[in-house]
């Protein structure tokens, strides 16, 4: 197949490991966020743009299986922590048939860190992509979560727009007694 970067035949899952290197090795970012909680971004969303927006395609779950190895594999690899963490993804109404942040958040998996699936979803069928801060203040997620045990948790989300989710998400946890010990994003649209 050739790559969808330059048009090369690659053996590799639709992106060369020429242009893997080249384009999608990870530019990593801090930030301090809500209530202290540090966010960790692998990528500036406008550098990995176009390949984001093919996650409604049949290609899209080859795509971020490629930017999760790519990133939050590599994070693992490289973490170290004497407590055990559980990953929560925040799980969107499943319309491509599969989950994006679920994805992410199965790359996390390791001796420290269990990944939990299916435990906080937005309770509406909104689309949130396409709209602005103001639409998304009136439209709030409305998350349902379920039950699950350990009380350190990573959240983890495919991309940070304006936050809102993000926070809405810490907020239900720690009304549950759980702590974010930090959140992972892919991309942020701000860096």
């Amino acid at each position: 197949m050739r790559c969808l970067l330059c048009s090369s035949w690659s053996i590799t899952v639709h992106i060369c490991k020429i242009c893997q290197k080249e384009f999608l090795t990870p530019k990593i970012t801090h930030e301090k966020f809500y209530k202290g909680i540090e966010i960790i971004s692998f990528y500036s969303y406008k550098d990995i743009e176009q390949l984001l927006k093919l996650k409604h395609t049949p290609l899209g779950y080859h795509i971020y299986k490629l930017l999760a190895k790519l990133t939050f594999k590599k994070f693992v690899q490289n973490f170290e922590s004497k407590i055990s963490f559980r990953s929560i993804a925040i799980d969107e109404n499943v319309k491509s048939g599969y989950s994006h942040a679920a994805i992410l958040n199965h790359a996390l998996k390791c001796s420290t860190i269990k990944p939990s699936y299916n435990k906080l979803r937005q309770k509406n069928d909104l689309h949130y992509s396409e709209h602005n801060l103001e639409w998304r203040k009136k439209h709030p997620r409305n998350f349902d979560l379920k039950g699950f045990k350990g009380d350190s948790i990573i959240l983890v989300d495919d991309i940070k727009t304006t936050g809102l989710t993000l926070k809405s998400a810490v907020d239900i946890l720690e009304e549950s007694k759980k702590e974010v010990q930090f959140i992972m994003t892919l991309a942020d649209v701000r860096n």
